[in-house]
């Protein structure tokens, strides 16, 4: 399938987000499209070539815009700069709002507290004067409400505007009758209220100003990480130092990057060594050691020391650019739960207006006297405390913030269905090699056996392994660097496969191999039977040293468990998951690390193709599983499991196919990426239950239900306070993300 993205101006509640969908849908070769209320972008999926114009040419007839989204960091700018003004204009309508509403309503209830002497000809003079107060409201304030809902109306369709202008339109076009015409009324009926349609107005238009101010508020996130990317980059050029704006690095470039300075794009270290910081990245905050060859990424904060590095991978395809993008796409995916909100929404405001009618005819026929003045008070209340904004925005604006605070933490979610389903596995499946353990060989054990030190065993035994490039020869010489021990010189090297290496250092040979090696060289090993038992019960890959025909130590070499892996087990058991190890390494390997991280449940001695069905085992079984992996070999199980989380550290392959992606070395990802979906969750829920729970007991209480029993009849103004309360609360309960902190 081709993706496209697309910027949609013009939705204000669930009902548009309803109406834009399958506007979209209805263009021939789309597949799928997923519209957002609060990041207002679509994105829809073809089985062909795109027809874009063909897209927005839907959209616009069912009263939208849409653009193809080309350069989205500056769209996003944009978009931050297009909400501040929003928020101002809506702002200061609603200040134009109050002043105008104010003296309407004095107007409304002068006859109760400012002159209770007036007569009913002073009245009429004083609401003809309210009736024209309300004109430049109606005109400026409100005008959007109007607009928008006749050109609903003209393609027969309704939405929140609707209910907005059919409201407060029937309350004033009522009022301006009752003081035209008083005579067509009932004696003692002709009362209009014009401050229903003011203060309404004002209300909903305030609504709108929080709700964009804090739907502004969600992208934070978003913005910080645009703004870790330098602007300008150092380069050599022809031998010279040249500087450059960052976008303009190209692969191949040397870059130079001093203390203090933020490295511009992806690379390798060609010269010099440093500390970096990659808290952004991983969420590490110890400063990295970079030396010759190991790589470093944009964005990330240069310590202390002065590099050059090549340019691996610029503009869209450095890392920090491809979080930005998976975030975006993220905030603007949805989980199943916000899909069938949206179903909803798209009967929701058809439904209302047939409740207000119902109401209105109800009330005329059976209700008391004034019977046409509470009609139209109930019909008009019904009509705004029903608006879908709040329902709309129930599960976006949580999903944004969350997906911007997994970012922060270093877990990338590619999709909010991913986000809605960590919280609810039960069985995490947990890769050795690279997941568990660091993914590559160390020395672990240095037993010196007769009269050497264990230093001048480590200094005979990398001497003899620097001829070899063998990982567990790396892993020697690289225990040799670390304890600061300079590398003797070795000559004479031998390789004999599958047994050990010779070399002859200082005048003497230096054998290093198996038991069964040694002894054929005529070495007598007997003394480290045990030693070799044990740390072969360890799981360790151990080997002897000798120094002509004597035995003077064991080496052991595995690959090391992360240093928190244990901590995280039990962590993700306290979170109600069993935990199992799947390996394609022998039992008792495999055991040995499932003891010391405290995994009771091991499955070894898989072959990559058939780690995909033993999750599906799991799966039958009524379980819901997440598996965490890093390696190629991985990606049909992240593909199979209800969750895929890939090791940031791992390869791409792993990355694209998971849902969720650790940028750090460390499994605390996978707690964290539980805890927040369940907070997550439980947020959606929360605002969703206020949503509908206001919908649901405000509108009959609005169509007057409480009246016949407690006396009780809904103003259209509360309604209208109701209307907006609802939308600010939802959108201020979802913030309450940003708290999160995991355990």
């Amino acid at each position: 399938m081709e993706r496209i993205e697309l910027s949609v101006s013009g939705m204000h509640c669930a009902a548009c987000v309803t109406r834009v969908e399958r506007a979209i849908r209805s263009v021939p070769g789309v597949v799928e499209a997923d519209v957002g209320l609060a990041t207002e972008s679509a994105r829809v999926a073809f089985s062909g070539t795109p027809d874009v114009p063909g897209v927005q040419e839907a959209v616009r007839k069912a009263g939208y815009q849409a653009e193809p989204v080309l350069r989205p960091e500056a769209l996003f700018r944009e978009r931050e700069q297009e909400r501040e003004h929003e928020y101002a204009r809506l702002l200061r309508r609603f200040g134009w709002g109050a002043v105008l509403a104010l003296p309407v309503l004095l107007i409304g209830h002068a006859d109760r507290f400012l002159f209770p002497s007036i007569t009913h000809e002073g009245m009429r003079s004083l609401w003809a004067l309210s009736g024209f107060l309300t004109v430049p409201h109606l005109v400026y304030v409100g005008r959007g409400f109007f607009t928008r809902a006749w050109s609903a109306l003209l393609r027969r369709e309704a939405n929140m505007d609707t209910l907005v202008a059919l409201g407060t339109g029937s309350a004033w076009l009522y009022s301006t009758a009752v003081v035209a015409a008083p005579g067509l009324f009932p004696a003692g009926t002709a009362h209009p209220f014009y401050e229903a349609t003011a203060v309404v107005i004002t209300l909903v238009v305030l609504g709108q100003a929080l709700e964009s101010r804090a739907r502004g508020r969600t992208s934070r996130a978003l913005h910080r990480l645009m703004d870790l990317r330098p602007q300008t980059a150092r380069v050599l050029r022809d031998g010279v130092e040249v500087e450059i704006a960052a976008a303009d690095v190209v692969v191949g470039d040397l870059v130079v990057v001093r203390p203090g300075e933020k490295v511009p794009v992806d690379g390798t270290v060609a010269e010099g060594r440093s500390a970096v910081d990659e808290s952004m990245i991983t969420g590490e905050s110890l400063p990295v050691e970079k030396v010759v060859g190991d790589a470093v990424v944009g964005g990330t904060l240069n310590r202390s020391g002065s590099f050059r590095f090549n340019a691996t991978r610029v503009g869209k395809d450095t890392v920090l650019a491809r979080i930005v993008q998976m975030v975006r796409e993220a905030q603007a995916s949805k989980p199943p739960i916000q899909k069938l909100v949206d179903q909803v929404a798209g009967v929701f405001v058809p439904t209302v207006i047939g409740i207000a009618l119902v109401a209105f005819t109800v009330w005329y026929v059976f209700g008391p006297e004034p019977r046409l003045n509470f009609a139209v008070v109930i019909a008009v209340s019904v009509l705004v405390i029903a608006c879908p904004c709040a329902l709309g925005l129930a599960t976006p604006i949580s999903i944004i913030v969350a997906v911007g605070k997994a970012a922060e933490a270093g877990v990338l979610v590619r999709e909010a269905s991913a986000l809605q389903a960590a919280g609810r596995v039960d069985v995490v499946v947990l890769d050795k090699t690279g997941t568990v353990t660091e993914g590559k060989p160390a020395l672990t054990d240095l037993v010196p056996l007769g009269g050497p030190s264990a230093d001048e065993v480590l200094d005979w035994a990398a001497a003899v392994e620097q001829g070899s490039e063998h990982p567990v020869a790396g892993a020697v010489v690289e225990a040799a660097h670390v304890r600061g021990r300079a590398l003797l010189v070795a000559t004479e090297f031998e390789a004999h496969a599958g047994q050990g290496v010779t070399a002859l250092v200082a005048g003497r040979t230096v054998a290093i191999g198996s038991e069964a090696f040694l002894e054929g060289r005529g070495v007598d090993t007997r003394g480290s039977r045990e030693v070799v038992a044990r740390l072969s019960e360890e799981g360790k890959s151990p080997m002897l040293v000798a120094r002509g025909t004597d035995l003077v130590g064991a080496l052991a070499v595995a690959d090391p468990v992360r240093a928190d892996a244990r901590a995280q087990v039990a962590r993700l058991r306290r979170l109600g998951c069993e935990v199992v190890l799947l390996t394609g390494d022998h039992e008792r390997t495999a055991a040995a690390v499932a003891r010391q991280v405290g995994i009771e449940r091991v499955i070894a001695r898989v072959l990559p193709e058939e780690k995909a069905a033993r999750i599906a085992e799991l799966q039958a079984g009524g379980k819901r599983v997440m598996m965490v992996g890093d390696g190629v070999n991985d990606a049909p199980a992240l593909a199979r499991a209800d969750v895929g989380v890939a090791m940031g550290g791992g390869t791409d392959v792993a990355m694209e196919t998971a849902d969720l992606t650790l940028m750090g070395g460390s499994l605390r990802g996978v707690g964290d990426a539980i805890e927040l979906s369940r907070a997550t969750v439980r947020n959606v829920r929360q605002n969703l239950v206020g949503a509908f729970l206001y919908n649901v007991l405000g509108i009959p209480v609005a169509a007057g239900v409480l009246y016949p029993f407690f006396g009780i009849l809904l103003s259209p103004m509360i309604a209208g306070a109701a209307m907006a309360f609802s939308s600010v609360t939802v959108v201020a309960n979802a913030n309450r993300l940003r708290g999160f902190r995991p355990s």
